[in-house]
């Protein structure tokens, strides 16, 4: 998902309703409301040492991420308070350049993907959260990485389009990131393939395949630390084709394919914080405690998604689409190829 806009966010100096702003021109900003650091004395020494957070100049690293937001995105609409732009700090290693194309990104992509982020709140979703496509697992890993637990198997394509699901998983990355643990220690996937067939296959196409990737790696202030695919039919050949092309090598490291061999699994994800369904001792998949976290944060949703927000055309406009989010059109070859390979795979 490289979804970096080309010339970065230095572009927005190119925009003449921003240059044509003097400083003096621009309204008061916000006072942000103060923030309290939630980490343990554990996870502070391992932001320290793995995102280069020092807690001596953490409130002037954001101070300095939210000038850069004034001075070059004036007109951009987003948060500025102190918790919001650690996200971005904390998925950048703290790098101020990095960090503010990371949050240029996560509003472009927005933007410019209405049928999944237009009106995202969990009850638009009932249906996708009650068919147990995903959850959380209620324990997280060794490393303190909550699990995301995805069967793409509970899903019926004749109930709701694709993007249903896409939008499910934004909403639980958006409740995660909220919690400073998951910025620090990132997050897992268990993908459970069991039964994915050659039709529903066809529907994770090379145009949604990058949207999905490009927000996950460039558009998103997340860390994902692990992918692992469990239960894959020889189908998956083909969907990891699909895939593969838009991963940073990084990410690809990160893939582990266990196919039915959970003692794979285990090696990676103990036995004790994992469902019987997977070899685990934490007893049967409940999806229901995930969902009320997520039907109780509607307002939070409510607030963030389903206002009218201008945003600057000038900023987000101007700039080149990120590399994740191409036309259908420029899709069209490269899905006639992969079609060919699912069939190959049977």
């Amino acid at each position: 998902m490289a979804l970096a806009v080309p010339g970065s966010v230095h572009s927005a100096r190119l925009c003449p309703s921003v240059a044509s702003l003097s400083e003096n021109e621009l309204p008061p900003p916000a006072e942000p409301p103060g923030y309290v650091c939630s980490l343990t004395e554990d996870l502070v020494t391992k932001a320290r040492e793995e995102l280069q957070e020092k807690p001596e100049w953490r409130l002037r690293d954001v101070q300095a991420l939210r000038d850069m937001v004034r001075k070059e995105c004036p007109n951009l609409s987003t948060s500025l308070d102190d918790a919001f732009l650690l996200r971005f700090l904390r998925a950048r290693k703290f790098d101020y350049d990095r960090a503010l194309q990371l949050l240029v990104n996560y509003h472009s992509c927005r933007r410019s993907w209405p049928e999944v982020f237009n009106n995202l709140k969990p009850s638009a979703l009932k249906d996708v959260l009650a068919s147990g496509f995903l959850t959380v697992l209620p324990h997280t890993d060794p490393r303190g990485c909550h699990i995301l637990c995805m069967r793409p198997d509970r899903w019926i394509p004749s109930n709701y389009p694709i993007t249903e699901n896409i939008r499910a998983i934004y909403l639980t990355l958006e409740k995660l990131i909220q919690s400073e643990e998951t910025q620090v220690n990132g997050i897992v996937i268990l993908a459970d393939y069991k039964g994915v067939s050659l039709s529903k296959a066809s529907h994770f196409g090379p145009f949604i395949a990058k949207k999905v990737i490009g927000i996950l790696q460039d558009g998103f202030p997340i860390r994902i630390k692990a992918v692992h695919v469990v239960n894959e039919p020889r189908i998956f050949k083909g969907i990891f084709a699909i895939i593969k092309p838009f991963l940073k090598e990084k990410i690809a490291n990160r893939f582990f394919l266990h196919g039915s061999d959970l003692n794979s699994l285990h090696t990676s994800l103990p036995r004790s914080i994992l469902p019987k369904e997977y070899g685990g001792t934490a007893g049967e998949l409940d999806i229901t405690a995930w969902n009320a976290v997520l039907l109780a944060s509607e307002e939070d949703f409510v607030r963030e998604f389903c206002q009218t927000v201008p945003v600057c055309d000038s900023i987000l406009g101007q700039a080149l689409p990120p590399e994740g989010l191409t036309s259908d059109a420029q899709c069209d070859d490269s899905l006639r190829a992969v079609k060919s390979q699912l069939y190959s795979c049977y």
